[in-house]
């Protein structure tokens, strides 16, 4: 307030001398001196703000420093303001685009926006894994110089994206990606890239599992036709009928069996979770090993081996179909004079039954596939030894339903080992 008051009184006293007419000149210098030096004075105080200013827009900060006087205050008042808005807007844009590439990060789906060159701009941690890429270095770069295989330069080149590109990676085994191209913003384009190894492992195995039951149920069908057509129209002899009908009835057995083995593996499918009823394991131990002996029929030597610890805890009519498999598929593969051994181990940690053999084993290749329906080692040794190929996918879906896995170990040569390991949850007594 004095500041103001005085660069009003100073202009007013300059004039009032240079009108006082005993001074004339003298009151004339000093009011011209006056005058001057009020002008200094608005001039120092002008220029003191104007570099206060000056010194702020170099490092504009919300603090003390942008203050002023009179007039200027208002100005930077207003300054002030603007900025701290000006900080408001782009805190809250900074931390919309934190959470977008956030977002953008926790998709299970790759992503890379591209500009109108196909250089990459932006690419999430999946879509790093899925591709090889690495946005820290691989900004800016051309996508087609990084995924390096040429069905997706086609892709690319030939600017039809209205399906999806299948792409086996030839980085990862086995892994399948399918890549969607979207437009956005005028003439960038989103590049979505999803897994769809599981699936397209699902659609083969669905595939195979119509081609295999078609395949398994044409070939008695086939016998059974065949062996009608002839007593049809071939007068036989009453041997020659016997033995042909015992060919038809082993036939239809075998058909019996893969249905029943389909509807099993259904009813497991489609029921509901197994309570925690508790299951007598000696009881069924001594139920398989006889299983075993009246399968074996005198061929094998069939072992017991158990700690005599602890039940489990479950569906039995379930668990009993997945142990009787594990045991039956041992006796069937095992040489005669072999030793098939039934073992069951539990403590506080867990249980585990296992079914070991001495017999002619599997190639390592086959294992992580035993499980599939349907799938054969050998095609022709399982219709021998009398399997329909669908004993370990209801092992599987049965122990998977009881939270428990399915351990294989093989030796071509020296036999197998299936082990059935069960959680501490599913073991009573211990």
């Amino acid at each position: 307030m004095r500041a103001q008051l005085f660069r009003v009184l100073v202009p007013i006293l300059g004039a009032a001398l240079l009108a006082w007419p005993a001074g004339y000149f003298a009151g004339a210098w000093i009011g011209w001196a006056l005058f001057s030096l009020a002008l200094v004075v608005q001039l120092l105080f002008q220029l003191r703000n104007f570099s206060r200013l000056e010194r702020w827009s170099r490092n504009p900060v919300l603090d003390a420093s942008l203050e002023g006087e009179g007039d200027w205050d208002n100005v930077f008042g207003r300054l002030y303001r603007h900025e701290k808005e000006m900080r408001g807007v782009i805190a809250r844009r900074d931390a919309e685009i934190s959470m977008l590439i956030a977002a953008a990060q926790a998709l299970t789906d790759g992503v890379v926006l591209l500009d109108r060159n196909d250089n990459i701009l932006f690419c999430n941690h999946t879509a790093e894994d899925q591709l090889g890429l690495r946005i820290a270095s691989d900004r800016g770069q051309a996508v087609v110089n990084l995924v390096r295989q040429p069905e997706f330069a086609a892709y690319l080149e030939g600017r039809d994206f209205s399906k999806p590109l299948t792409l086996r990676s030839d980085r990862i085994k086995d892994l399948v990606l399918s890549i969607y191209i979207i437009p956005y913003a005028e003439n960038n384009r989103l590049m979505q890239v999803k897994d769809v190894t599981q699936s397209e492992r699902l659609d083969r195995m669905r595939r195979d599992f119509v081609a295999n039951v078609s395949h398994e149920l044409r070939t008695p069908l086939t016998v059974l036709g065949g062996f009608i057509e002839t007593l049809q129209e071939i007068e036989l002899d009453a041997e020659a009928q016997a033995h042909y009908l015992q060919l038809m009835g082993e036939q239809s057995k075998r058909m019996l069996t893969i249905v029943q083995d389909l509807l099993t593996l259904s009813s497991i499918e489609a029921s509901p979770p197994p309570a925690y009823e508790s299951i007598d394991m000696a009881s069924l131990l001594d139920k398989l090993q006889r299983d075993a002996a009246a399968l074996s029929n005198g061929r094998h030597q069939i072992v017991l081996d158990s700690d005599g610890c602890g039940d489990l805890r479950g569906a039995e009519g379930e668990l009993v179909s997945a142990f009787g498999n594990l045991v039956a598929n041992a006796v069937r593969y095992t040489p005669e004079g072999g030793t098939v051994r039934i073992c069951w181990r539990a403590d506080t940690n867990g249980g585990e039954f296992a079914v070991e053999d001495s017999g002619i084993g599997i190639e390592p290749q086959h294992i992580p596939r035993l499980t599939e329906r349907f799938y054969r080692v050998d095609r022709g040794r399982s219709r021998d030894a009398g399997g329909t190929g669908l004993g370990l996918a209801i092992v599987k879906h049965a122990l998977s339903r009881h939270q428990a896995r399915l351990e294989i170990r093989s030796q071509p040569g020296h036999g197998s080992r299936f082990a059935a390991v069960f959680p501490a949850s599913r073991i009573s007594g211990v």
